[in-house]
């Protein structure tokens, strides 16, 4: 067996080094967080050559005083903690006591300090972690450290660096995220003698963020803001719209520091689900601020990982807030770089007075020629209930926007004499939200002049027209079959009228108060499935039968469909299965609620009207005043449902105004 050897101190440096010190970025991080514990106001950070020629960084903090120059490049050396009650509740970004030891140990070192109150400063040379030169010096207050040659002495660490572009824009990068955290310090990052970014320090998040991140992505933010249980959010999230190809712009901070979260990520992410497009990712700068005993930062030396005592508290804060966030964004798609204009409450609609209002079950007894026939006698036209209706036809299963969200008044309001007895107020129509699924049969019951014996009049609750007020517009028609156009003052909305219907079919599925009804097929789907198929089949059937669907294990590698969603149209049951199994096989849905997102996409998808169908009059104007009451702003994917070009934007295009 080998001998075990001690390890001389400068080999044990060196290794440890490894573990804080592994680009040039590391350094910049630590250098910064030091001048923040020191209560720098104002940072000035300088790179060389990507940083492995020359990196320094001066601030305006406590300085330190010149018994502590030297001290402070020793290990587990730190002015940040005295003892392990410490380690309960750490409040400073530096406590381990590595940092300046690791750096000084693979390196040439420079540091000038002083203090406040000295009338002089102190000078400290370092190489490979040992002191080459200490004494007095003149010097502003605060600390300037200048660290050069980083690993000249570990030839096998230098040969991974990268080229000097990629290290100086980790640099940049980790840099960037330390200001992003630290409002209230103006940081100023100069490479090569040239200024790359400079944050204010005015304490203002969104001047921070304006500064850092630039003006194209800081316009595309909102403001997210909650608080409780000892924890409170703020910061910013992206608009759906503006989602972006990775995850780059994803920055967390947890009391003002940097921080990567699987736990936060997968809140922000999951209250994206269904408004974001499929493969873009949201940006984020939020700050997270609780106790400093709630979290533990203790877990690697690069400080970027922690563990939360409450994590699922704080996961629902994250979830909730940009939840609320989202559902709070008031406005259609407008195009790039637009500002979407602000609109005016529009007020409601006159409702027509309590004499002129049929009962809410009208349409379920008689037709409109036998109310106006009633009407003209001067009497109350009477409801029969519908269990004492003689039997009429059948009624037909119609898509949702086959039924109208308004209609033309049935009588004239001036010409119609008011009624012996008021009937109560009813709803014409149900609301907005709750469409239909089947048209009322009427009766023919022209002689009707009093309740039939063993019968009641029906007097129904007073209910509002309208859920909610539509600003005024007017269809102008559709272009190519595929995109309603709407005039609405002075803007033209334009409404992808499949991707409109989409989510309004999703919508409705999803609620949890309403069942998804099933229809059988007249004739059963044979299907021919792989093993991997059967086995998703297996594990999700309760979910799909839950759903409306219906399918059988029909002899080896086969299986049969017999019931779809009402929803779905039976020429698409087959696909629909297949595109559901294909979503399923490639591990889109992680959970049983991801598992019933991605099926009512599917079926949302193939009951929406369809790209290039003749579409009925009466259909546009539900799709339309879904979206212009801001219920209906992204498809399931997270595709927008509508754009806005307003009368400036045309006069531009046509050269009408410069």
């Amino acid at each position: 067996m080998p001998v075990i050897n001690i390890l001389p101190p400068h080999v044990a440096d060196m290794i440890a080094a490894g573990e804080v010190v592994e680009r040039p970025a590391s350094v910049i991080k630590e250098l910064m967080e030091n001048a923040f514990d020191a209560g720098a106001r104002n940072l000035t950070v300088e790179l060389r050559n990507g940083g492995a020629t020359g990196i320094r960084v001066i601030d305006d903090g406590c300085g330190m005083a010149p018994e502590d120059a030297g001290v402070a490049f020793l290990r587990h050396a730190t002015s940040k903690l005295h003892d392990e009650h410490g380690l309960d509740a750490i409040r400073t970004m530096g406590f381990r006591g590595e940092a300046l030891a690791a750096i000084s140990a693979v390196s040439r070192i420079e540091l000038v300090t002083r203090r406040p109150q000295d009338s002089e400063g102190v000078r400290v040379t370092l190489e490979a972690g040992e002191i080459q030169e200490m004494g007095p010096t003149g010097c502003r207050t605060g600390t300037s450290m200048s660290v050069r040659d980083l690993f000249f002495n570990t030839p096998a660490r230098l040969k991974f660096l990268k080229s000097d572009r990629a290290e100086a824009s980790a640099c940049i990068q980790t840099a960037l995220r330390c200001a992003l955290g630290r409002p209230e310090v103006s940081v100023r990052l100069m490479r090569d003698g040239k200024e790359e970014f400079f944050s204010p320090g005015d304490g203002k998040p969104e001047s921070a963020v304006y500064a850092l991140l630039g003006r194209d992505l800081a316009s595309t933010l909102l403001p997210v803001s909650s608080e409780g249980q000892g924890l409170r959010l703020h910061g910013f999230i992206s608009s759906p719209s503006a989602g972006r190809g990775n995850r780059g712009a994803q920055f967390f901070f947890c009391n003002g520091r940097y921080i990567r979260s699987a736990l936060l990520q997968a809140a922000l992410e999951q209250a994206y689900k269904n408004t974001l497009l499929s493969g873009r990712y949201p940006a984020c700068v939020l700050y997270l601020e609780l106790s400093a005993g709630s979290v533990d930062v203790n877990v690697h030396p690069a400080k970027t990982e922690v563990k939360f005592s409450q994590e699922k508290q704080v996961f629902d804060l994250v979830y909730q807030a940009v939840t609320a966030t989202l559902q709070g964004e008031d406005r259609l798609t407008a195009p790039a770089g637009t500002e979407p204009k602000a609109r005016e409450p529009i007020p409601a609609k006159p409702q027509l007075p309590a004499q002129m209002k049929p009962r809410q079950d009208f349409y379920q007894t008689m037709s409109a020629q036998d109310y106006r026939a009633a009407m003209e006698k001067g009497r109350p036209a009477p409801v029969v209930e519908s269990h004492t209706v003689p039997a009429s036809p059948a009624p037909r299963a119609v898509r949702e926007t086959e039924l109208p969200g308004l209609t033309p008044p049935l009588f004239d309001r001036e010409a119609a004499p008011r009624p012996a007895e008021p009937p109560v107020q009813a709803d014409l129509f149900p609301s907005d939200r709750e469409y239909s699924t089947q048209i009322p049969s009427f009766s023919s019951i022209s002689t009707l002049s009093a309740p039939i014996s063993g019968q009641k009049v029906v007097e129904n609750p007073v209910q509002n027209v309208e859920s909610s007020s539509i600003p005024d517009h007017k269809i102008l028609g559709e272009a190519m079959k595929t995109y309603i156009l709407v005039e609405m003052g002075d803007e033209l909305i334009l409404i992808d009228k499949h991707a409109a219907h989409e989510r309004m079919n999703f919508d409705r599925l999803k609620a949890r108060d309403r069942e998804i009804l099933s229809q059988r097929l007249l004739l059963p789907v044979p299907m021919r499935v792989s093993g991997e198929d059967e086995e998703l089949l297996e594990q999700y059937g309760a979910l799909l039968t839950e759903l409306g669907f219906e399918i059988e294990p029909f002899g080896a590698g086969q299986v049969v469909l017999r019931a779809v969603p009402s929803d779905l149209d039976p020429g698409e049951s087959q696909a629909a299965v297949e595109e559901v199994l294909e979503k399923l096989r490639r591990g889109k849905a992680p959970d049983a609620q991801s598992a019933r997102d991605e099926i009512l996409h599917t079926v949302a998808c193939k009951a929406a009207i369809k790209a290039g169908w003749d579409t009925d009059r009466q259909e546009l104007e539900a799709i339309v005043k879904e979206v212009l009451s801001g219920r209906v702003k992204y498809c399931p994917h997270g595709r927008p449902v509508s754009a806005v070009l307003t009368r400036k934007d045309l006069d531009k295009m046509f050269k009408r105004i410069v």
